[in-house]
């Protein structure tokens, strides 16, 4: 069983698109289906579930897409927080968060106070987020933290600490759905030694059967992390 899952949850647009509909309704459809994922993940002893909402590059898209997006996210916040408290999840928010809203940033940090003792899975929203900005990000922390240090004492040991999501294992499987074969910049430290899992269902058609069926797949990969296969 795979202790951290982490999804690049792909095709919201194009799932509004081929019903004619605005991709508003595409990404509030995307975001009924976390629901469902984390309630699996919970159920079947998964411990944690990272989602990558909201990309450092997604800014460059449409002004009425990007505040559909945000409006979207703090609803989110509003309706679901209770629910996951109710049932162990503890919320976590990872990214460069200075660029939202004040209104935005406060129902951030309200949900993550609100659910900071859960215990039964911790649920990743990385928001504003990007793999290089993590790395950067923790280069900076450790410097800061060790201001009469070199950089040649930094090593990876070192460094990981800093990183957004210290507080959880390495990614041991990540999906994409969507049907493209890329990470474009998604945990790239965390996910070094990732099992790779894509598929074409657009994200707002992965179902929990679908996230199984991944599962299934994880348990049966050979995951020597650079050593030789067995003899």
């Amino acid at each position: 069983m795979p202790q951290h899952i982490a999804i690049i949850m792909d095709g919201n647009r194009r799932w509004a698109k081929n019903r004619f509909m605005p991709a508003a309704l595409g990404h509030a459809a995307g975001a009924k289906q976390v629901r469902d994922i984390v309630k699996t993940c919970a159920e079947i002893g998964v411990s944690h579930l990272s989602l990558f909402a909201f990309s450092t590059e997604n800014w460059k898209r449409p002004e009425e897409e990007v505040s559909s997006l945000m409006g979207l996210f703090m609803s989110y916040l509003q309706k679901e927080v209770d629910s996951m408290n109710t049932n162990g999840v503890r919320l976590k928010v990872v990214g460069d968060k200075s660029r939202f809203a004040p209104a935005l940033q406060d129902l951030i940090v309200r949900a993550e106070q609100q659910t900071a003792n859960n215990t039964r899975i911790t649920l990743t929203v990385c928001a504003n987020y990007g793999g290089r900005w993590d790395m950067v990000q923790a280069a900076q922390a450790w410097q800061q933290a060790h201001p009469g240090q070199s950089l040649q004492a930094l090593t990876e040991e070192a460094l990981a600490p800093y990183l957004s999501t210290a507080y959880a294992p390495e990614v041991d499987l990540l999906i994409r759905t969507g049907g493209e074969s890329r990470i474009s910049n998604f945990m790239l430290w965390q996910a070094a030694y990732a099992e790779l899992f894509f598929t074409d269902d657009l994200w707002p058609d992965f179902s929990p059967a679908r996230l199984k069926e991944a599962i299934t797949w994880f348990a049966g990969r050979d995951r020597r992390f650079g050593s030789s296969a067995p003899l």
